[in-house]
């Protein structure tokens, strides 16, 4: 029961983890002993953010595809499993952002948004999921948002993105349990990072966060890394289907 949390042995791939809260989240599993796989559309990307994790004394790799290209995608994970190694964990980390008025935003924006942050999760996953349910086993972990359940202005196609990677997480969970197979996702509310820098230092914004959170303050982004190794773990057996919200109560509140 005291090694729960320990992931030694296994492998996971984090999607559109070179930088930002995937590598965050990379480097929070390496250090409770998982061999990590880090994805960018770009080789030379993905390997220096792999050596950087090496140098710390971690077992890590790059990995390099598209998550909105299926053939790059069905090649990179079969040289994985072939090559490498079976995917234990798989996080869908990878996402984008684009912000207009709802009236005006440009339909290429809205298909980039719907590609990278719905479509993506949905070709990753599947073809992953296809060896994990040859060994009956396997964690995916796919990244929500607030905005899984909470609308906001200017960022409607994002918020739509997220609320069916909920979908997506409830109905992948539906068909793969029997295969011991758990699919849940986290879902984080505000924090700083460099994201969202423009809104931590704009003081009005900041002030509206900390009224509108119990936990009056933003979020630190290592305060997700828990929340990962949770679920990619042991200790999340029969946990399944499930939104995991890290926001500091924001959504419990009104």
């Amino acid at each position: 029961m005291k090694n729960l949390f320990d992931l030694t042995g296994k492998r996971a791939l984090i999607t559109g983890s070179a930088r930002g809260i995937g590598n965050l989240l990379a480097g929070g599993l390496a250090e409770y002993g998982a061999h990590v796989l880090i994805n960018d559309r770009r080789q030379e990307k993905a390997d220096a953010a792999a050596q950087a994790l090496r140098d710390k004394g971690y077992r890590a790799g790059g990995v390099a595809f598209d998550v909105t290209k299926s053939a790059e995608v069905s090649a990179a994970i079969a040289h994985i499993e072939n090559d490498i190694g079976p995917i234990d964990i798989l996080i869908n980390n990878a996402g984008i952002q684009r912000r207009h008025p709802f009236t005006e935003f440009p339909e290429q924006e809205w298909d980039e948004v719907i590609d990278v942050n719905q479509k993506g999760v949905f070709i990753v996953s599947q073809q992953v999921a296809k060896y994990m349910m040859a060994r009956r086993a396997g964690k995916i972990i796919n990244i929500g948002s607030m905005q899984s359940e909470l609308g906001r202005k200017t960022i409607t196609p994002y918020a739509a993105s997220k609320g069916a990677v909920k979908m997506l997480t409830r109905g992948m969970c539906a068909e793969l349990a029997e295969y011991n197979i758990q699919v849940n996702a986290i879902a984080p509310g505000y924090f700083a990072t460099d994201m969202t820098e423009a809104l931590v230092n704009d003081e009005a914004f900041s002030s509206w966060l900390y009224q509108r959170t119990p936990a009056a303050r933003w979020g630190k982004p290592e305060e997700l890394i828990g929340s990962a190794v949770f679920l990619a773990s042991a200790a999340a057996d029969f946990v399944n289907g499930h939104l995991l919200f890290v926001d500091g109560g924001m959504l419990a509140a009104v």
